[in-house]
């Protein structure tokens, strides 16, 4: 939260990096007017969205200032911001940011995380919303 208001954006890329210490990573453009706001702040909130929050994500990526207009989100420790009905919350600290062509890598050190194990990931690609298929496989080749 930036002066009480929420302050967001949605990132296309987004990854696990290491257990020990638990590290996750973000690609943000270079151009963003909403990372530096971020980056300044001592608590961020990553929401994994789940399968039919498509308009929050629209609104989440859109160009709006206020992007949280209409979106349900709560406040967690030291302003961190959660989008409610996610599968996943992550409460980060900034840890390192590297330069990455016309993006920035940002490494965040979780401190906290809460998840929904059964439900499902909203999945964008190739330009719309998708769902993810599970295949059972055999551990033994046929």
């Amino acid at each position: 939260m930036d002066d009480g208001d929420p302050v967001g954006m949605a990132v296309s890329s987004f990854t696990s990096v290491s257990l020990a210490p638990p590290l996750v990573s973000v690609c943000l453009q270079t151009t963003s007017r909403t990372w530096p706001r971020l980056r300044a702040l001592p608590r961020l909130g990553l929401s994994v969205l789940g399968e039919g929050q498509d308009t929050v994500c629209r609104a989440l990526a859109g160009k709006d200032e206020n992007r949280f207009a209409g979106v349900d989100w709560q406040a967690g420790e030291q302003g961190a911001v959660f989008v409610n009905g996610a599968i996943t919350w992550f409460d980060c600290t900034l840890r390192a940011e590297l330069p990455a062509g016309d993006h920035a890598i940002a490494l965040l050190e979780v401190g906290r995380l809460r998840t929904l194990p059964a439900a499902n990931s909203l999945v964008f690609h190739g330009s719309r919303f998708r769902r993810l298929v599970t295949c059972e496989r055999s551990a033994v080749p046929a």
